[in-house]
């Protein structure tokens, strides 16, 4: 369904209205327009659906989740971007993909390995593209900070150390098994990435821990996860992500010759900070905030209009939700888990970097702020 790819504009569907959609994807077509035009939601929920085409003109169709499919026929998408609970990304990725339709898919990718080897699946048989919003691969701190380890900066990097913690809303759909909740795939596809792409290499064993305060909000999902993720050339990773802590997000990589410290690195509404220490000095990269979800739709965008494979694709979300079953193996049997070869010829890149201004986020309908602030 590529209507008008020859007009140099993607068509989207955002498929989901819930906070991150509201506040951050919405908005963000306004600072990719030069290549992508929202024209489509759909949502099940019908007061959403009435208000917010009063706020994006653009939306010509609407239509609940059973409806997806003829919402995206009367709107002639070329895209869509999936922005609903983690256990519906598969659905509607192959939902997409059948029908020729490319796929822009919210991380985490999926729950499962075999549920992110299906979608890969689907989107090749049906010759359609499919990338994981990891926003931080188009945002500037992080890929300067990347930029700087492979300059040999702090020296050989060999050592990563990350907290990614926030307090979540009670009864927030992160709080629930049903629908893939708890820390580790909500937070901490971030950090496990983030040592991957610093590194540029994947683990090959992990050793993980969850915990509990016996807080309600968390029954059936972790409350608290922390890693160990150990490289092949020897270098180690720690991790701990919570949904019951103070909002925290910062990552440190120490090499043999200084170390570079980045925070809130994986936040989307603050400026960014880098710190970066060789020789007893420290030096401070102070970076504004910005829009980090319009590089997204422009970047996807372009890589339907040139037929090129995206950076992040599926493989790259495929990636991190291995590790992912492997923390969780690891903590249940308290021991450690080893992790079959795997590569990746893509990484994030300097290159891919995208200065958007920032958004003034909307007042959110009937989809709260998923922590208490």
């Amino acid at each position: 369904m590529t209507s008008k790819t020859s007009a140099k504009k993607v068509r989207y569907a955002v498929v989901g209205a819930g906070n991150i959609a509201q506040v951050a994807v919405l908005p963000a077509f306004a600072n990719a327009a030069e290549n992508s035009e929202l024209v489509a939601l759909v949502s099940g929920d019908p007061v959403k659906r009435e208000a917010l085409p009063e706020r994006y003109a653009s939306i010509e169709a609407l239509g609940d989740y059973r409806e997806f499919e003829d919402v995206l026929k009367r709107a002639r998408v070329d895209a869509v971007f999936v922005a609903t609970p983690n256990t519906h990304h598969r659905e509607f990725t192959e939902r997409a993909a059948r029908m020729g339709v490319h796929v822009l898919c919210e991380k985490p990718m999926a729950p499962t390995v075999a549920d992110c080897e299906a979608m890969i699946a689907v989107c090749r048989e049906h010759r359609v593209k499919l990338m994981i919003a990891y926003r931080l691969h188009f945002e500037a701190a992080n890929l300067q900070a990347i930029e700087a380890l492979k300059a040999g900066k702090i020296g050989d990097p060999r050592m990563f150390s990350s907290l990614f913690t926030q307090q979540v809303r009670p009864g927030d759909i992160r709080t629930r098994p049903e629908l893939a909740g708890g820390a580790l795939l909500d937070l901490g596809v971030y950090p496990i990435n983030a040592a991957r792409y610093l590194f540029r290499e994947e683990p090959i064993e992990v050793l993980a821990a969850v915990s509990s305060s016996g807080d309600a909000r968390f029954e059936g999902v972790d409350e608290t996860t922390t890693a160990i993720l150990r490289f092949a050339s020897g270098r180690v990773a720690q991790l701990t992500v919570s949904l019951g802590g103070s909002s925290m997000g910062y990552y440190r990589v120490v090499g043999t010759e200084g170390d570079l410290h980045a925070e809130p690195i994986y936040d989307y509404e603050q400026g960014l900070k880098l710190v970066l220490t060789t020789e007893g000095k420290s030096r401070e990269h102070k970076f504004p905030a910005r829009d980090q979800f319009a590089p997204e739709l422009v970047e996807f965008s372009r890589c339907v209009l040139e037929d090129r494979e995206p950076e992040p694709s599926g493989e790259e979300g495929l990636a991190d939700i291995r590790v992912v079953e492997a923390v969780l193996q690891s903590a249940r049997s308290g021991r450690a888990v080893q992790l079959p070869p795997w590569s990746r010829a893509q990484r994030p890149d300097v290159d891919q970097e995208q200065r958007k201004p920032p958004v003034d986020p909307p007042e959110p309908i009937r989809a709260p702020s998923p922590t208490i602030r």
